[in-house]
Formats: C-alpha cells, sequence, structure tokens
C-alpha cells in the first residue's frame, strides 16, 4: 500500500495537495493500522482521500479518525465502497 498524490494546480504547495489511500482490498486491522500511519505523516493543511471497503474497516475507521481529532467529510458511502476526506484537526494523536 502507497500513498499516491492526487492531483493538484500547484505542485509547490505541498500542503494543498490530497493525498490517497486504497484500502477496498484491505481489512480490518490491516486497513485502521495503514489510516493511523497515513495520518501521522499528513501536514496541518493537506487532505486524505481514503477509499474504504470492508464493513468493519467502514465502521472502526470513521470512530478512530473522530475519537483522535481529525475532521472527516464523506464523499460517498454507499453499498460497496466508503470514500471520506481527512484533514487533522486541532489536535491529532495518531
Amino acid at each position: 500500500m502507497r500513498l499516491q498524490y492526487g492531483n493538484s494546480k500547484s505542485l509547490s504547495l505541498k500542503a494543498m495537495e490530497i493525498l490517497s489511500l486504497d484500502l477496498t482490498t484491505q481489512r480490518c486491522p490491516l486497513a485502521l493500522l495503514l489510516t493511523k500511519r497515513a495520518c501521522a505523516k499528513l501536514l496541518s493543511e493537506q487532505q486524505l482521500e481514503l477509499r474504504i471497503s470492508d464493513s468493519g474497516a467502514r465502521s472502526d475507521i470513521p470512530r478512530y479518525l473522530l475519537n483522535h481529532g481529525y475532521m472527516i467529510d464523506t464523499v460517498v458511502n454507499d453499498n460497496t465502497q466508503l470514500v471520506m476526506l481527512v484533514k487533522k484537526g486541532h489536535v491529532s494523536t495518531c
């Protein structure tokens, strides 16, 4: 699993880039562990797009993120996957 940078208008503004982590082939607890690692690398203004399909991870990961001060915005939540944008909150302990 590798973090990928999404499209950005300015490569010099690394903080504005959106990282992407596709966890659709991962199950909990590995999906949660990979999420924690990716969150630890986020800069204060970066966003992380998470794609999750495992039912356990779909409930555990948002709960973990909210309990640890991250802000999440749900983009897609259907029968096949959950796609969220994650951003560091004021206090984060990933």
